[in-house]
């Protein structure tokens, strides 16, 4: 009998070597498997990254890295912003359960890790590309992009939507935003912590602090933020403590964790949290954004909490690729690159007109001294960092506060300054009530520079500056000016800082015409168009660069027009158009804007009062959002581009 029980625990021992060298050998080639196809490559949800293990977790976020770098190398897009997020959204994804936990991004430009573990590895490579993956959250896109999310600041009050509608629901889901420190500027992100905090419902926000939106942040939030980030070795006091917790016998690790809650508790008084406490939110932090053994259990920790939460992650924008670090401003949207030394791909020896602004404020501004440049976190996007080179005590950047420039800029044109807010098109429109209520109301010397007016390319519907010309034509005392060129755009400019009410002037992404510029400004009229050409067919009547297409169009077509660049949107030159529109009854209006409410819908407004009748073909952006691709796909999309206008030209001649 003993010896039969002696043989049987043999057996059972050799068959547990067994398996155990089962295991073993199982483990070693999924670790192979793993290295030679990589990590991304079986991750195709959220749900993969709950299985894998810290170190995986770590070497899955360089594979996101190259993966990113690769892509946006070829495609242009944003860098700086996605790279800093990786570890953040991984872990992310690794504790909550999305789609059914709803994740939402702010300013989807950090979204790229997100895409690449959410099923969009695959045409990943397609990013920003016309019918490919889009450079910002869609939700039309993705079950896991819940939110659409190109402009910024806007996470915060959309999760509190998500969470009172589940609330509303009796659901359970949890809901998790994630918000930069720049976008926590802006007037929308504290309208949103304010009424989040008093709301008492389940939410959690993740402050994303790498002390940087697109250029650096400025203002009393980022000090304050910096002076919690930067709290002195805390993040090397903090490990040291908990290894040495660790060694004492009898402590487990679960006591080791609420040790450290109470220790984040006690620093939130002794590095200022409490101003996120004061708004109704329980404050956790600041740890590591890109260590795992702080973030998943920080995260697993404040799942459950009941309330608002607000846990505050340090990051490091463009980390893993030294010369986005190096260069965080330059790298934070790209064109193509070459990813071995960080240089763009020169593919044009033009300047851009956001050169060709830059330039001419300078030179207006070295005589005038009334002169300042405004910008909302985007001076190297408008051009005026190359302003502040000259002019640093001139130059203003306010921060992603759209508003507040607006409103800053009145404050200072009623003092007897005059005052630049160079803005994108599209991000002007967060502004429109101060245009309105505090500027063109009290009729004050504001010039509006609207770069990337119109179509953008690769960024689409969230940055397309389509609407400009419709939203600002309906406001009393605006003057909204349309260069055809850059040399039209410098004397525009100088003409703007002569006038005394507020002006637009909106011009395009991408490089200039290339006509040369004049050696001295000259005012132009206010509403005084050119006649380009004369003709007897067909009148072309339009603003902005689109005029050079519309006359390719019409000479290959042996077209026998009239071209009249209007230069101004509002007010119109009605003499000179109703002199052409009298005799012409065939006419094209011509912009790169919204049909809607644009310009040439304020032709048609002109002729009806005037009681010319005319066949009015308008030819501009269709009521419908035009969606990413490059720059001459969007205009086919729009029909604006010159094969269409040649159409257009064609149905009109051959009608008559």
């Amino acid at each position: 009998m003993n010896k039969k029980k002696a043989l049987n625990k043999l057996l059972a021992s050799k068959k547990s070597q067994t398996l155990i060298l089962g295991q073993q050998v199982s483990k070693e080639k999924q670790i192979k498997k793993e290295k030679k196809a990589g990590i991304l490559n079986i991750v195709n949800s959220p749900k993969d990254l709950k299985c894998l293990s810290r170190k995986q977790l770590n070497t899955l976020s360089e594979e996101i890295r190259q993966k990113i770098l690769e892509v946006v190398s070829k495609n242009g897009g944003h860098l700086g912003g996605p790279l800093g997020a990786v570890e953040l959204t991984l872990a992310v994804h690794h504790v909550y359960d999305a789609p059914a936990d709803k994740v939402i991004l702010d300013t989807g430009h950090q979204s790229y890790p997100h895409k690449l573990v959410t099923g969009r590895r695959d045409n990943f490579h397609t990013l920003r590309q016309y019918n490919g993956v889009c450079g910002f959250c869609n939700i039309n896109e993705s079950e896991y992009d819940v939110f659409g999310a190109g402009h910024a600041s806007t996470a915060i009050s959309a999760a509190l939507g998500f969470a009172k509608a589940r609330d509303f629901k009796k659901e359970n889901h949890k809901v998790v935003c994630i918000v930069g420190d720049g976008a926590i500027t802006a007037g929308l992100a504290f309208e949103g912590l304010n009424n989040t905090g008093s709301s008492k419902t389940n939410i959690l926000v993740i402050l994303n602090d790498n002390r940087m939106s697109i250029s650096p942040n400025v203002g009393a939030i980022s000090n304050h933020l910096n002076k919690i980030v930067l709290y002195p070795g805390y993040f090397a006091l903090r490990k040291k403590v908990g290894d040495f917790l660790r060694k004492i016998p009898g402590l487990s690790e679960e006591k080791v964790t609420r040790l450290g809650m109470v220790e984040e508790r006690l620093r939130t008084i002794a590095t200022q949290g409490l101003f996120f406490e004061a708004l109704g939110f329980q404050y956790y932090g600041p740890i590591d954004g890109h260590n795992f053994d702080e973030l998943i259990p920080a995260l697993q920790n404040v799942k459950n909490l009941k309330g608002p939460v607000l846990l505050h992650v340090k990051t490091e924008k463009g980390k893993g690729y030294q010369f986005a670090e190096q260069d965080i401003d330059k790298l934070h949207g790209m064109s193509p690159f070459d990813p071995i030394n960080g240089q763009k791909y020169v593919t044009t020896t033009k300047i851009s007109y956001t050169d060709a602004f830059a330039n001419a404020l300078i030179r207006i501004a070295e005589e005038d001294r009334r002169i300042v440049a405004i910008t909302a976190a985007m001076k190297s996007g408008t051009g005026l960092n190359k302003f502040e080179k000259h002019f640093p005590d001139r130059t203003f950047d306010v921060g992603i506060a759209e508003q507040h420039a607006v409103t800053f800029a009145a404050g200072l044109a009623v003092s007897g300054m005059k005052p630049v807010c160079a803005i994108y098109s599209t991000f002007l429109q967060r502004a429109y009530d101060q245009i309105v209520h505090d500027v063109c109301l009290q009729n004050l010397g504001v010039i509006f520079a609207l770069d990337r007016a119109g179509l953008v390319g690769d960024d689409g519907p969230t940055h397309n500056g389509t609407l400009d010309i419709a939203y600002l034509r309906s406001i009393p005392n605006m003057t909204i000016m349309v260069p055809k060129n850059e040399n039209e755009l410098q004397h525009m400019l100088y003409t703007a800082t002569l006038m005394d009410g507020p002006c637009a002037l909106r011009y395009p992404r991408g490089s200039v015409i290339g006509v040369g510029l004049d050696p001295k400004f000259k005012e132009i009229r206010i509403g005084e168009g050119e006649l380009i050409k004369e003709g007897k067919d067909l009148l072309i009547l339009g603003v902005g660069p689109i005029l050079y297409d519309a006359i390719n169009a019409a000479e290959e077509l042996k077209c026998n027009a009239s071209v009249i660049n209007a230069r101004f949107a509002k007010p119109l030159d009605d003499k000179l158009i109703l002199k052409y529109t009298r005799k012409i009854k065939n006419i094209i209006t011509l912009e790169e804007g919204t049909i809607n409410g644009g310009f040439g819908t304020a032709v048609i407004e002109l002729l009806e009062d005037n009681g010319v009748n005319a066949n009015v073909r308008r030819i501009g952006i269709p009521d419908k959002f035009i969606e990413h691709g490059k720059p001459d796909i969007q205009k086919k999309l729009a029909g604006i581009d010159k094969e269409s206008i040649k159409r257009t030209i064609e149905e009109m001649l051959n009608k008559k």
